[in-house]
């Protein structure tokens, strides 16, 4: 049974990919990607994406592989 949430007025939050049905990030999709990094370059974490475990993970590869790719850069300047 799940707890009811301290602030009732809250919204509950959920993970982007899963309300979408996704079940694999592509690393060619940049438009995607460049919504899960910040104004730096970084890969921004869960408490701030609002993503799951499993999702995360595969943003992060799916991130690492597109950088590798020259699709994303490494360092925003």
């Amino acid at each position: 049974m799940r707890k009811p949430p301290a602030n009732p007025f809250a919204q509950e939050r959920h993970c982007f990919f899963c309300r979408a049905n996704i079940q694999h990030i592509d690393y060619k999709d940049v438009s995607t990607l460049r919504r899960y990094l910040s104004s730096f370059g970084k890969i921004v974490p869960r408490k701030r994406s609002h993503v799951c475990a499993s999702h995360q993970r595969m943003l992060g590869s799916g991130v690492k592989q597109a950088r590798f790719m020259a699709l994303v850069p490494y360092v925003v300047k």
